[in-house]
């Protein structure tokens, strides 16, 4: 059974991408999860691909479910197309767009197909992760999970820029001022 490897870039920065092993035989929806779970996002919202070309223009739709909108032709449904039907050339891409609210856009290409799969692994599979994805609600620290428990627990947000006044009886002119007059005292 034929495996194709799937390149899944951060439409606004192509250094995030993560490379996704899936098998032809499987489903839209099958990809459209492994996304997800790919970059950490939940499964609550609204989502579709479309069959794209090198420009990037938007064809075929392949949704995951009918929703109440304009169509130029009826869609696919992820859960009944598999990623052979749709595969049209050796660089197949696809667009795929998720929240329709916040407009997370993605772009596919097919980098490589395999013609025996490993059983070893299980299909979907992520390959590859590049670049720190990104956050779909807040901000995502480099630190992780860990450190935002921390920062909660400390309240770190709320700290200045790290210096006080209490304790302090002169000015920082002042302190130069006498470390001058110490200076020339010494001579």
């Amino acid at each position: 059974m034929a495996i194709l490897k799937f390149r899944v870039s951060y439409e606004e920065d192509d250094t995030i991408y993560r490379d996704i092993a899936i098998k032809h035989s499987q489903t839209f929806q099958d990809l459209h999860y492994a996304i997800l779970d790919a970059y950490e996002f939940d499964r609550k919202h609204k989502a579709t691909f479309f069959r794209s070309n090198d420009g990037w223009e938007r064809g075929r739709e392949i949704s995951l479910e009918l929703y109440d909108k304009r169509y130029a032709a009826p869609p696919l449904i992820m859960v009944e197309t598999k990623i052979a039907s749709e595969i049209k050339d050796t660089n197949q891409k696809f667009i795929y767009l998720y929240d329709f609210i916040k407009n997370w856009t993605f772009q596919i290409s097919l980098i490589s197909v395999v013609k025996e799969e490993n059983p070893r692994f299980a299909y979907p599979l992520v390959t590859r992760k590049e670049g720190i994805g990104p956050p779909q609600n807040g901000i995502r620290s480099l630190l992780g999970e860990k450190f935002a428990d921390i920062e909660e627990k400390y309240d770190l947000k709320e700290v200045g820029d790290g210096f006080s006044d209490d304790g302090e009886e002169a000015t920082e002119s002042e302190d130069a001022q006498e470390d001058d007059n110490n200076f020339t005292d010494d001579l």
